[in-house]
């Protein structure tokens, strides 16, 4: 994993969240991307935690910000890693939050996952 990279991506993926432009963060992603977070199951009703491909993504996304309008993101760190890295960051009501993040070979996430304080 490049540092700059690393970083470019970590300041671009804040950007297009505080900025609540969904199509800005799916940009970001692979089509078939998996996401794992626990507020899957709490938004989205899918008891596994995980979520395959943009649209299905990308619709409990949209329900995500529709119930938090005040979504707003601090970055805190980037961990690099291989193929993939680490982004701290604060979230809505000061929570601590990281979340996984693992490339295909055009820079495009493939896998991601979220962690919660």
């Amino acid at each position: 994993m490049n540092p700059q990279f690393a970083q470019e991506f970590a300041d671009e993926w804040i950007a297009a969240w505080n900025a609540h432009d969904l199509p800005r963060v799916l940009r970001l992603y692979c089509d078939d991307f998996t996401m794992q977070s626990p507020y899957i199951a709490i938004i989205a009703g899918e008891a596994s935690g995980r979520l395959q491909g943009k649209n299905a993504v990308g619709a409990y996304w949209q329900a995500a910000l529709a119930r938090m309008p005040e979504l707003r993101f601090e970055l805190l760190a980037v961990l690099s890693g291989v193929d993939s890295l680490v982004v701290h960051y604060r979230s809505a009501g000061a929570k601590l939050a990281a979340e996984y993040f693992e490339f295909d070979a055009a820079g495009k996430v493939r896998r991601a996952a979220a962690h919660y304080a």
